[in-house]
């Protein structure tokens, strides 16, 4: 019995075993919706690595000591038995060193009381093996960065080792962003907001580019659209991780989706809030004309 859960395990459905990110990236592919494949390291996997099952570790946690904590979960190995089944899921996923996004997934993740997106790590275009390990250990380690121990000291509980990590395909995106599918701003529920970038959809999410920003009738119908010019995209690197290309004028001034885009993007947000039971906040990526979900969470405050 494998050690970790692909996309299509029911046990990947579950928040307690595969943080806020996988389970909902399991939900989304059990509904048949376009979601590059993938696995999660479940969540006790780090409580399960080391020898006193964590005690020490949330003591550091609790006495809020961030560097002594990561420094004890970067000694971390993975046992034989979960490293060779991270390596088997690795390569189910395509030949060779097959880029992956390699994204921290934690089980208190994104309820309705707080949004936790943001407090730990992703980390993009991930190559071979021992790429993939390194940074499953730096996704624990930021569990107990300075900033998500405060968070979840305010928000949660330090006593919490629960952090799965999810290893997914990545897509090549030509262009990428977000998609809301209320307003969030103005609490609109007969509207949605596209966000969308040339490149990568990580110049959207971390604020680095000013995205084109498009608000949208429920069947897709551009309300208001606003274009920015992009200085740069972020793109894969052949070798692993990414860069900044820089945008031509022309290029990086265009409007980045067309109306037929957007009309597709609405149909996408309309199903998934229906089956997901609420509004939802979508990341999504485009390759070669088709769209991918990459992340869906409940738009929260």
């Amino acid at each position: 019995m494998s050690r970790v859960l692909r996309f299509g395990d029911a046990a990947c459905r579950e928040v307690p075993e595969a943080g806020g990110k996988g389970a909902s990236l399991a939900r989304m592919t059990e509904l048949g919706l376009p979601v590059p494949p993938g696995f999660v390291i479940p969540s006790h996997a780090l409580a399960d690595a080391l020898e006193d099952g964590g005690a020490r570790l949330r003591a550091l946690a609790r006495g809020q000591d961030w560097r002594a904590a990561q420094d004890l979960v970067r000694t971390v190995e993975l046992d034989p038995a979960l490293r060779a089944d991270v390596l088997a899921a690795y390569a189910e996923l395509g030949a060779g060193d097959v880029p992956v996004a390699v994204r921290s997934s934690a089980c208190a993740e994104d309820s309705e009381e707080a949004s936790f997106a943001g407090q730990q790590e992703t980390y993009l275009h991930v190559r071979g093996g021992d790429g993939v390990r390194a940074r499953i250990r730096d996704c624990w380690a930021s569990f107990f960065s300075e900033r998500a121990l405060f968070y979840r000291g305010q928000k949660g509980s330090l006593e919490d080792l629960g952090m799965a990590v999810v290893v997914q395909r990545m897509v090549e995106a030509e262009i990428a962003g977000v998609l809301f599918t209320c307003d969030p701003i103005r609490k609109r529920h007969d509207r949605m907001v596209v966000e969308a970038v040339l490149g990568l959809g990580e110049a959207v999410v971390s604020g680095h580019v000013t995205p084109d920003h498009y608000v949208l009738k429920r069947d897709g119908a551009v309300r208001k659209a606003q274009v920015h010019t992009q200085p740069y995209a972020i793109v894969a690197v052949p070798e692993g991780g990414v860069a900044e290309r820089e945008l031509s004028p022309e290029e990086g001034g265009a409007q980045k989706v067309g109306d037929d885009v957007l009309v597709r993007l609405a149909g996408i947000g309309n199903d998934l809030e229906e089956r997901l039971g609420g509004p939802q906040d979508i990341e999504w990526a485009i390759q070669d004309g088709e769209i991918f979900v990459l992340q869906a969470r409940p738009v929260t405050a």
